[in-house]
């Protein structure tokens, strides 16, 4: 990877940070209600996607999506509108953090642990029967790498050839299990060659190394060659969601592999190293990503919350009439 093309990245990691501590505020002022779940540490997973999706491309996430919308080119400004239950939201305020859609860039989230592999199974299907060379990514962690729909989904991706990418944020914990406690093999990785399907394991703090694999993979379902596993290993710094007490990992694992782990800093030391930009340049970048998310969200609290009259708008199903 060039230089500025690395620079961009880093640019974009801490856009994304930047994105989440922004989320972080609304939780003290209950301006944000119900479980918030932020993907900080898991930033260079996320870069590592830019550039490589088209619009007519289908991404289904997780309850921890911020990131992953983002990479899609979902927009800042609504994007947290909704998550701040405003009615400029991309959903009108209606959805909230965990039900996050973007119909024109083909987005969406679900916030049941591994349903979004199905859902994105459907994505690629559909691109395969209109004859389109679309892809689609489901994205889950290495609890949802456990369930059922994982298993279905990779089955019948690998059985019909299906251009579905599981993109697998293995971050080691499942809420409050540990990988090396949940599951049987060392890599969720090699469990491609069951379903026929591309596999790789990946640092998932090297957004140079998810970004090389992540190409190839949608590559290869592009192309026709049926599904790809692709697993990227990294470490959630907070909790399962914030309130979440977090006592089921010792404090000290958690100080040092903050200290160790953030891809932010390990990111820019290497943009150092490599001379591929100056302490000055990226101060001013980080400077201006910081003023654009902090301008977003004073626009948001200043925006309008849904009308109450409302409420009962979009609910598809009613009791019998009176």
């Amino acid at each position: 990877m060039d230089g500025p093309t690395l620079v961009a990245r880093y640019t974009e990691m801490v856009r994304m940070r930047r994105f989440e501590e922004a989320c972080l505020e609304g939780v003290p002022t209950r301006e944000i209600h119900g479980e918030l779940h932020t993907g900080i540490g898991q930033e260079a997973v996320a870069a590592g996607l830019v550039g490589t999706l088209r619009d007519d491309d289908a991404l289904v996430s997780t309850h921890r999506s911020h990131l992953h919308a983002l990479a899609k080119g979902v927009p800042a400004r609504p994007m947290l509108a909704e998550i701040y239950e405003r009615a400029t939201g991309l959903c009108g305020g209606y959805g909230g953090h965990m039900h996050l859609f973007d119909l024109e860039r083909r987005f969406s989230t679900t916030g049941i642990v591994g349903a979004t592999l199905p859902v994105a199974l459907g994505h690629a299907w559909a691109a395969q029967l209109e004859g389109r060379d679309s892809v689609a990514v489901g994205v889950t962690g290495d609890g949802g790498a456990n369930t059922g729909g994982f298993h279905e989904s990779l089955n019948m991706a690998g059985a019909w050839n299906l251009p579905l990418v599981v993109l697998i944020e293995n971050n080691e914990w499942a809420i409050s299990v540990p990988f090396t406690e949940s599951t049987s093999t060392a890599t969720l990785a090699e469990r491609a060659a069951a379903y026929g399907a591309w596999g790789r394991r990946v640092d998932g703090l090297d957004v140079e190394a998810v970004a090389e694999a992540f190409a190839e993979a949608v590559a290869h379902a592009r192309a026709g060659n049926g599904p790809a596993v692709l697993e990227a290993t990294c470490y959630r710094f907070r909790g399962h969601f914030e309130g979440d007490l977090d006592l089921y990992r010792p404090a000290g694992e958690k100080d040092r592999r903050r200290q160790e782990d953030d891809p932010l800093p390990l990111t820019r030391a290497r943009i150092l190293e490599r001379g591929a930009g100056t302490e000055a340049q990226l101060d001013a970048a980080e400077a201006a990503m910081t003023a654009e998310i902090a301008t977003a969200l004073a626009a948001v609290r200043a925006d309008p919350l849904p009308d109450p009259a409302t409420a009962r708008d979009h609910v598809f199903a009613k009791g019998p009439s009176a």
